[in-house]
């Protein structure tokens, strides 16, 4: 290998989404979106923390995401209360998080930016939409941006 060129890595998307339709057409919309991005589910806020601390059922294996997309309305600990303690916590709090949700609130859009959320995009209609908006949202939090190196991930084979 020429040493200018790299190796391309693979980047991880971790949805944090209840609804297991949701769950379903985000993967969809991003496979066919094209951006080769993986993704990681959880389904409410405790998994969350419990994946990116790398505890309970997650272990020292567990990679680090480059992005988490999260909804706000989830069971045990909703994502409100997640992203305030994922940015309260010095080993987290640089991983960007998209609040990804069907709200349209104004106090919601505050809320969430005033507690360290790095976008806040209301959950499209139409499949279609949802498709380009995964293809935007991959290009550019993993492909287009510059983020610190400690968050790019390398999957294992």
């Amino acid at each position: 290998m020429n040493p200018d060129e790299t190796v391309p890595k693979s980047k991880i998307i971790l949805i944090a989404e209840d609804d297991p339709d949701d769950r379903l057409l985000a993967r969809d919309a991003l496979e066919e979106s094209g951006q080769g991005a993986e993704l990681r589910f959880v389904e409410n806020g405790e998994d969350l923390l419990d994946f990116l601390l790398q505890r309970g059922k997650y272990d020292a294996n567990t990679p680090r995401p480059g992005l988490v997309l999260l909804d706000l309305n989830m069971p045990l600990k909703d994502g409100r209360e997640a992203l305030r303690e994922i940015k309260s916590n010095a080993s987290l709090r640089r991983i960007p998080m998209v609040v990804l949700t069907t709200s349209r609130a104004d106090t919601d859009v505050d809320l969430i930016y005033e507690l360290g959320a790095n976008s806040f995009i209301t959950k499209p209609v139409r499949y279609e939409a949802l498709v380009e908006l995964m293809r935007v949202i991959a290009q550019y939090w993993l492909n287009i941006v510059e983020l610190p190196a400690g968050l790019a991930n390398t999957i294992r084979d």
